[in-house]
């Protein structure tokens, strides 16, 4: 099987849709599938206000917090390549309704947690089930939507399923405090059954088929295809990039904002949460923005490595800084810019064959969530070094961050290039 992007198209956006499918049309299955990728924008951030409590309670080091918050992220990330298969061989609807329980699963488990070691395996359970999440709305878009909207819709998505962030604000700050930490949960499990109901009832696509005349594609051959995409050159440098962008954001969202106002500023919780869910909103507007204004292969590339550049700017200023005003503006610009990160998902799309559409873009998302989980880690670690020397942790923190978000845009930009940017070049 070939996987240059220029390959022909092999996937199912040819197929007939069921009388259900039509019925719904394609915006309103696709909303319906992003309510699943709405609930993994929640779980993914709910350590930014659940860290206070949870480190009192179970006595929590800061390199044990980025434990628990990148567990979710390692599992999400770790299933990807097998989701990606999953979608390609079986489709969209089984692989998504096959996982999304283990989301319902992990939020009990969570829950229900008397020690680190049960809080740390709720949030795997709840990263495998959350693992299709986002993947399947990429897939269904890429198969159903014209190629040229790829970005603008992509960057919709994003939006409408960042909602789920909105949730991990002020709601959850002011629902921990009303009641516990495990009340988060408990409504974070009873929406993620909602979302799986859903999907079960109103999503329909028909399951893919090989083209006339062409075996099915087996099990074995998926996963051999995995390593003809790891040997193509241009693999590395996308791969490279995507293990620090979206973690650079996930980082300061789903993990260092709420310590990074409390600690640092004397903020209370349900202050730190008015930020948070201000971030929030303000990160909304920048993937549509970005997705409507995609300028093509070649220069999309350099607009990814420039804005990443700036990003990284953003993080050391955010390490130095001292004053309350100074640390909000920056982390708002910070959520403004992130938008652009949006535009890795059309450059991975046309970086390989359409007929791996669904393990390029797994590939792409395993990698972007294994780093969010190492970078969760790192910084952790990070954090509990520079205390243990007197350092104060957040400029550990983000200044690594920021050094990362350099190495990153370097190989990206330095690595060997796809074919597509290279033909657009000529």
């Amino acid at each position: 099987m070939s996987l240059r992007a220029d390959s022909p198209r092999a996937d199912t956006a040819g197929a007939p849709a069921t009388p259900a499918a039509r019925s719904l049309g394609p915006w309103a299955t696709l909303l319906v599938l992003t309510t699943g990728f709405a609930l993994s924008q929640a779980f993914r951030t709910v350590a930014a206000l659940m860290a206070a409590p949870l480190q009192a309670e179970f006595h929590l080091s800061a390199q044990q917090l980025g434990v628990f918050a990148g567990a979710f992220h390692f599992a999400f990330g770790a299933l990807q390549l097998f989701m990606g298969i999953g979608i390609d061989l079986h489709g969209l609807r089984r692989t998504v309704l096959f996982a999304s329980p283990l989301m319902v699963l992990g939020a009990s488990v969570s829950a229900l947690a008397t020690s680190f070691p049960m809080l740390v395996a709720g949030q795997v359970l709840v990263g495998v089930g959350c693992a299709p999440a986002f993947l399947v709305c990429t897939v269904y878009i890429a198969r159903h939507f014209a190629p040229d909207r790829f970005a603008a819709v992509s960057g919709t998505i994003m939006a409408v399923g960042s909602v789920g962030m909105l949730v991990t604000g002020t709601p959850l700050a002011w629902l921990i405090e009303a009641s516990s930490w495990r009340m988060g949960f408990w409504v974070l499990g009873l929406t993620a059954a909602l979302s799986w109901a859903a999907i079960a009832l109103w999503v329909h696509e028909p399951v893919p088929v090989a083209a006339p005349g062409a075996p099915r594609e087996s099990l074995g051959e998926a996963v051999r295809t995995f390593g003809q995409l790891f040997r193509l050159p241009h693999t590395l440098g996308i791969v490279l990039f995507a293990l620090v962008t979206y973690a650079s954001f996930v980082a300061l969202r789903g993990l260092w904002l709420g310590p990074l106002m409390m600690q640092r500023h004397g903020w209370s919780l349900v202050a730190a949460g008015n930020l948070a869910i201000v971030l929030s909103v303000v990160s909304l507007v920048g993937p549509p923005l970005f997705g409507r204004a995609d300028p093509g292969p070649r220069r999309r590339r350099r607009w990814l490595f420039w804005f990443s550049i700036a990003a990284a700017a953003l993080c050391s200023a955010l390490a130095l800084a001292t004053r309350p005003a100074v640390d909000v503006a920056l982390v708002l610009v910070f959520g403004l810019l992130s938008g652009y990160m949006v535009l890795q998902y059309p450059d991975v799309k046309n970086a390989y064959a359409p007929a791996v559409t669904g393990r390029a873009m797994a590939l792409f998302t395993m990698a972007m969530f294994m780093g969010v989980a190492l970078m969760q880690w790192f910084t952790g670690a990070v954090a509990s070094a520079a205390q243990a020397h007197g350092v104060e942790p957040f400029t550990a923190v983000f200044g690594s961050i920021a050094a990362l978000l350099v190495a990153g845009a370097l190989a990206f930009r330095l690595l060997p290039q796809p074919a597509s940017v290279t033909d657009d070049a000529r």
